[in-house]
């Protein structure tokens, strides 16, 4: 490999930072130690400009490139954005239905007025579709037909593979032009 830039930013493939190089996640590093990766990366990712700066971050987070692409939203270096999850409203969720199985008793000698354990109603999952000790003309479990979901969040992050982002702490410095 050659000689990288100072504050290059490169994936690994393995799991352990090289020498020269350091994670890139938000690590905070003092200015004395570090001048030169400071003068080029300043606190575009955090620390207080006086005494310490940071490195960026990229835990759980995926690149993306800075400016303005056609019909996307302008993207400043450094900025995070996004959500690891999302609580889902109902207008969001697609219309659709809960389909239960009806099971017909023509034996008059299998019939019973009283649901009983594993009797009637069953949902595609399988779970009881009676309230429990139900009673005959009794109303449905509001597991069978109430909202689903109970407002928790789900995962929103798109498929990923898992590489080690590093920055470069040695190596030449970047000519302006």
């Amino acid at each position: 490999m050659t000689s990288p830039y100072l504050g290059e930013i490169q994936v690994f493939g393995f799991n352990f930072t090289p020498a020269g190089w350091a994670s890139c996640n938000g690590a905070t590093l003092q200015i004395r130690q570090f001048s030169a990766l400071f003068s080029l990366i300043g606190t575009q990712y955090g620390g207080d400009g006086v005494n310490t700066f940071q490195l960026p971050n990229f835990t759980g987070r995926a690149p993306c490139s800075q400016g303005q692409g056609p019909g996307l939203t302008q993207r400043v270096m450094g900025e995070t954005f996004g959500s690891n999850t999302v609580q889902l409203n109902l207008t969001q969720i697609p219309n659709h239905t809960h389909q239960l199985t009806l099971s017909r008793q023509t034996n008059a000698t299998l019939q019973r007025n009283v649901p009983q354990n594993g009797d009637g109603l069953t949902s595609i999952t399988g779970t009881n579709a009676f309230v429990p000790a139900a009673t005959p003309n009794t109303t449905l479990s509001p597991l069978t037909i109430g909202s689903a979901g109970g407002g928790q969040a789900h995962e929103n992050r798109q498929p990923l593979l898992a590489v080690n982002f590093c920055i470069a702490l040695q190596g030449e410095f970047p000519a302006f032009d």
